[in-house]
């Protein structure tokens, strides 16, 4: 095996798990499934994985296309990319998942399909995701890196669905405490994450002024 590609899977696992969150996911899946039956939770579960990692595919392969059709940097997006990360990391520094509370006339109103909105988008594939996919696939340079990465993130969403789906037992046994502190470690290595992203979209730009300002 390639020296570079554990490496490289190794990231790839950490920071989908840590962005998906399928633990931090637990308590919010169980609110919105409430009085379902474990089959109705369960393809609930299948269909949110499902549409999370065929929307997370689709700007794998068009990132670079979209890269060209509005004319964006690499580097801006890492810059970006890591802002989007290091702001999610911090949340969940703080056992803050997401900002989005939901009401019990809203639980009602999602009941009919919540697997797609705001299960599986944006909780399991949000832009924190969405930007980590399009950035790590700029970083594979070769065919091995880019079939770890799909493989990691196929194996990630298999892994959620397998949460959620033992998730009233998982919840028990953790406890909100657990929980929290689980958060907490996940928030922190995904803040580290997206600091080398940020400084890996920030150090060409400045290298490139230097020389600019030297070629004067």
């Amino acid at each position: 095996m390639n020296s570079s590609l554990f490496p490289f899977a190794l990231l790839c696992f950490t920071s989908f798990f840590t962005l998906t969150n399928p633990l931090g996911t637990m308590p919010v899946f169980l609110t919105m499934t409430h009085g379902m039956s474990d089959k109705e939770r369960q393809s609930i579960a299948r269909r949110a994985t499902i549409v999370s990692f065929i929307t997370l595919m689709v700007f794998v392969f068009a990132g670079q296309f979209l890269f060209k059709f509005f004319g964006i940097s690499t580097n801006g997006f890492r810059i970006a990319g890591g802002v989007i990360i290091f702001k999610i990391g911090f949340d969940m520094l703080q056992a803050r998942y997401t900002a989005m509370k939901l009401k019990d006339e809203e639980i009602k109103t999602y009941a009919d399909d919540i697997s797609i909105t705001p299960l599986g988008i944006p909780m399991l594939c949000g832009p924190g995701a969405i930007a980590n996919a399009i950035v790590l696939m700029q970083d594979a340079q070769s065919y091995e890196m880019k079939g770890v990465l799909i493989g990691v993130i196929a194996l990630i969403y298999v892994i959620t669905f397998f949460i959620l789906r033992a998730s009233t037992r998982l919840v028990r046994l953790i406890g909100e405490t657990g929980n929290n502190v689980m958060m907490r470690l996940m928030g922190l290595i995904l803040m580290v994450i997206a600091v080398e992203c940020f400084v890996s979209g920030v150090k060409p730009i400045l290298v490139d002024i230097v020389k600019q300002g030297a070629s004067f």
